[in-house]
């Protein structure tokens, strides 16, 4: 088979690119030029592949499903908000390839007609002297698993009863094991938002990705209500429980 001539693609400009002569390899999920010297395509050249472990980056981090809060000064600062939409198609890229395109919590392929998709979350250690909060792993979820990570955002969109139930299906806690869980994430959550924290990136800068700077702590609240549609909204959002509400409303009890 010939070598293809590969492409970075961002999701975003696949139109644009299809429209000035680019082809989708459906078993790369990539798309790539059909022949040499399409000039038009020249803008999506191929930059090098990411390194399957980036520098630094420690796999063993986090594994299983688990709910991994970010805490509400980082809400919507990711890295995707902090990278090219070019760099975050070779490290998703990366990431996805990397585990088979499988899900690294459940095992689980892509599937459309489920609306199921292969996602990147990253994995934080907290620095609570430094007030460093520094990225040590990306790790590949399905959508379903990915969800469950991202609890509170789940309620906010009206998701909560499917995160549980996902949680409890692949760990194989209890109800009330996951209960427990839940709670102390947001617990360890409450105790992590009192905090600004600074942004390290140094797995991505290492790797040869440019990373843009990101912004500072006091203007994410308004970044994370802006995304939301709310007005900016305490560090105890009401979408995430305070201490002494309920936070599985929604959620069946035994």
């Amino acid at each position: 088979m010939v070598e293809r001539i590969w492409l970075d693609v961002p999701y975003a400009e696949k139109d644009e690119a299809k429209r000035a002569g680019a082809r989708w390899d459906p078993a790369a999920k990539r798309w790539y030029a059909p022949r040499e010297g399409m000039t038009a395509l020249a803008p999506w050249a191929a930059a090098p592949d990411v390194p399957d472990l980036l520098p630094g980056e420690d796999r063993t981090l986090g594994s299983g499903l688990f709910v991994d809060l970010v805490p509400s000064s980082c809400w919507f600062t990711n890295v995707r908000s902090c990278v090219t939409q070019r760099d975050w198609e070779r490290l998703r890229r990366m990431i996805t390839s990397r585990v088979g395109m499988r899900c690294e919590a459940c095992g689980a392929g892509e599937d459309r007609h489920a609306k199921r998709w292969l996602e990147a979350h990253e994995r934080w250690t907290y620095d609570e002297t430094r007030r460093v909060q520094t990225l040590k792993r990306l790790i590949c979820l399905c959508t379903d698993c990915h969800t469950v990570t991202h609890f509170g955002y789940a309620q906010v969109r009206g998701l909560e009863a499917q995160a549980f139930a996902h949680l409890v299906e692949v760990t194989g806690m209890s109800r009330d094991q996951a209960r427990q869980h839940v709670a102390a994430a947001f617990a360890l959550w409450q105790q992590r938002s009192a905090i600004a924290w600074r942004l390290d990136l140094g797995i991505l800068t290492d790797a040869g990705i440019t990373v843009t700077p990101p912004p500072d702590a006091r203007d994410r609240p308004g970044i994370a209500a802006a995304t939301l549609g709310t007005s900016p909204a305490p560090r105890d959002a009401p979408s995430v429980p305070r201490q002494g509400t309920n936070p599985f409303r929604g959620t069946r009890r035994d």
